[in-house]
């Protein structure tokens, strides 16, 4: 696409405003980076002083450098063996912070009518309480496996799969679309990493917030600066 700037800090691209909220029923968004301000593998790797370890392979997985999402999941999943839930809360006590304008927004779709997708590489532990705390309606993402209240470098196998990739997040926003019968079009996906970009190709809209290169060039609307909440000006309702 060719970018062109709506605002300072707002590209938009194959788009036309104003849109309206009211001809869209469902927001999928990402996690990690996207709805919140950390990337926690990288966090949870910190209580075990492997962050930097465990960062440059995230790093490079959200640029889309790292053609194995999956494998390079497992690989720091695995650093991650030791880690107490405890300090797992902790993170989410102390680290974890929704970014600005998140809240906001989430109540604005909810208010238009709009179902909302929390659909995230990340983990439940972090997703479940997003999810509360946001009165989120749908989550999909990995289970870290746990034994006597410390992780054991390995995730739970699901129904669906084992890990939340972006493949499975273009599955499940497809699958939301087949439950609540609408069109794909009717879909806002909103995310900032290469894997992000499957369910991305697939929505009506597609927002990057504080992406990478490719995701930024990729989307109908690059959050460039300032809060998530800074989409609801191409809307008019």
């Amino acid at each position: 696409m060719n970018p062109t700037s709506y605002a300072p800090g707002l590209m938009i691209a194959g788009i036309a405003p104003p849109l309206h909220l009211t001809d869209y029923k469902l927001i999928a968004f990402d996690m990690d980076s996207t709805l919140i301000n950390i990337e926690c593998v990288d966090e949870i790797a910190a209580a075990v002083g492997r962050k930097d370890q465990v960062a440059a392979i995230t790093e490079a997985a959200m640029r889309g450098e790292i053609s194995d999402y999956k494998e390079s999941l497992r690989q720091r999943v695995a650093l991650l063996k030791g880690v107490t839930l405890a300090q797992m809360d902790t993170i989410y006590r102390e680290r974890l912070q929704l970014n600005p304008g998140a809240a906001k927004l989430v109540a604005a779709c909810k208010q238009a009518g709009m179902k909302v997708l929390l659909v995230s590489g990340g983990f439940s532990h972090f997703t479940d309480r997003i999810r509360d705390h946001l009165g989120i309606d749908f989550t999909r993402s990995n289970v870290l496996e746990v034994e006597g209240g410390v992780l054991t470098g390995h995730m739970v196998h699901q129904p669906w799969g084992d890990i939340c990739d972006g493949a499975e997040k273009r599955s499940m926003l497809l699958q939301m679309c087949d439950t609540l019968g609408i069109n794909p079009k009717q879909t806002i996906a909103m995310g900032d990493g290469a894997n992000d970009l499957p369910m991305m190709s697939v929505a009506g809209l597609s927002v990057a917030y504080h992406a990478k290169p490719a995701v930024r060039e990729f989307a109908n609307v690059s959050i460039e600066s300032g809060g998530l909440d800074r989409l609801l000006a191409l809307f008019q309702d």
